[in-house]
């Protein structure tokens, strides 16, 4: 039997060492079963154990040596990457063929393989549990978090609900008492300015009465003096008619004594007038012209002092009226500038009622948005780490679901051959590439690719009929 594999890497650089051989060669595909994949990607690289060992306890023992415990060494997400892509891959490699590269002859034993196949899945079941454990350990971790972050977010307030209830109340009681006090203090202005408009409006009246009284005043000096003006007009016509009666008199009396003293001497002339007669009409003509005069003085006096009378009537019911309306608008003016001080007052009082109510729900919607981005954060925290736990458990399983799957298959294809043939195994090298040739019976055989995320290996095998190599 002969077995060669070509080994192709992928675009990530290898480097060989004395204890290994690291293939190289760029754009290759690495052809191998899924769990490769999830081993070459994160383990690295492909590792072929070139450790030369001569028993089948040190052969197998490098093989996971080099896969599982260099690679699980290295961490928990590249580190068990590592382990199962290098150790199971190269591992399984390193049990076909003892020593990795170089292999001398050595006889397979079935029930070794067996022992070894099931100590490396004891020792990753193993490993599974007590991944498993750890994320035991954490999700219990969380729930005891939040079982002690629980009770402080339930604790009892009741004792404090009483002493809140009575500060409440206090606050209520105060802040009635304040508004009680500010619409006194506002009642109180009001009342003063109604006061000062009533003193003003009382100033302003009494102004204005004084100057009526003041005008009447100068109308009753005119009317008296215009009186005294026609006491003194009488008085000159009654001087004047008694002058004019005592020239009269005068005038009779030397009319008289002529008359006496005097001859009569007959004249063939006119008949005199009777002088009594003249005088007579003389004193009833001037007596008519005085009533004359009395009557068209008193009718004139009568004129002007009804007329005088009138206007003072006429004009003091036009300023009664004035007073009247003035005295409405300023009623008027006074109940709406009331009005608008105590309207302006509960507009300020309310604004102020508005900005408290404003301020402290403003507070409360802060303290709550702040409660809320807080409950978001660790929900968000929480949301990671479970996500990342359930990635990292379901990985797991796929790894532990594809290890049992692979055990059981090897399992059953060991069952069923009996391998008892040694196998040198020659290692060439042409290019970027590796071909390991197995020595043994020769015959036509197949050629089998095993792929994963780092380079490509072809094994190629000669099988006879009654040996099996893979």
């Amino acid at each position: 039997m002969s077995l060669s594999v070509r080994t192709t890497s992928s675009k990530v650089p290898r480097t060989v060492t004395s204890k290994s051989i690291i293939t190289k060669s760029q754009g290759g595909v690495f052809p191998q079963k899924a769990h490769s994949v999830y081993g070459g990607s994160l383990g690295g690289g492909t590792r072929i154990s070139s450790t030369s060992l001569q028993s089948r306890i040190g052969g197998y023992g490098g093989g996971y040596g080099a896969g599982y415990g260099g690679g699980y060494g290295g961490g928990y997400g590249g580190g068990y990457g590592a382990g199962y892509g290098g150790g199971y891959g190269g591992g399984f490699v390193a049990g076909i063929m003892p020593g990795g590269c170089v292999v001398n002859d050595f006889q397979l034993n079935e029930k070794a393989t067996m022992q070894n196949l099931n100590d490396r899945l004891a020792s990753y079941l193993e490993k599974v549990r007590s991944l498993e454990a750890a994320n035991a350990i954490l999700e219990r971790q969380i729930r005891e978090y939040y079982e002690k972050k629980g009770p402080i977010a339930q604790r009892d307030y009741s004792n404090y609900w009483n002493t809140i209830k009575d500060l409440k109340d206090k606050i209520k009681n105060a802040t009635i008492n304040n508004a009680n006090i500010l619409l006194q203090i506002d009642n109180s202005k009001l009342a003063a300015d109604d006061f000062r408009l009533k003193y003003e409006h009382e100033v302003v009246m009494r102004q204005s009465v004084e100057a009526d009284i003041a005008n009447l005043r100068r109308l009753l000096d005119h009317t008296a003096l215009t009186k005294t003006d026609l006491k003194m007009q009488i008085e000159g016509l009654q001087d004047e008619l008694a002058f004019m009666k005592k020239n009269h008199q005068e005038e009779l009396a030397a009319l008289r004594a002529q008359l006496t003293g005097t001859v009569n001497v007959e004249v063939d002339a006119a008949p005199q007038q009777d002088l009594n007669k003249v005088l007579e009409e003389i004193r009833a003509h001037y007596e008519n012209i005085i009533q004359k005069h009395r009557r068209e003085q008193e009718d004139w006096f009568k004129n002007k002092t009804a007329g005088l009378n009138k206007e003072v009537i006429h004009s003091t019911e036009i300023i009664q009226t004035s007073k009247s309306q003035v005295t409405e608008l300023r009623n008027t003016l006074q109940s709406l500038e009331i009005e608008l001080q105590s309207q302006l007052s509960m507009k300020a009082a309310l604004e102020n009622s508005l900005a408290d109510t404003e301020a402290r729900y403003s507070a409360m919607l802060a303290g709550y948005q702040n409660q809320i981005n807080m409950l978001e954060a660790e929900l968000a925290q929480l949301k990671a780490s479970i996500e990342q736990q359930g990635r990292e458990y379901a990985l797991l399983l796929d790894i532990k679901t594809r290890l049992e799957q692979e055990i059981a298959t090897y399992r059953s294809l060991l069952e069923n051959q009996d391998i008892k043939t040694q196998i040198p195994v020659n290692i060439s090298s042409s290019g970027g590439s590796h071909i390991i040739t197995s020595g043994g019976s020769q015959s036509s055989g197949g050629t089998k690719i095993i792929k994963t995320g780092g380079p490509t290996i072809q094994i190629k095998q000669t099988t006879s009929t009654s040996h099996r190599t893979y």
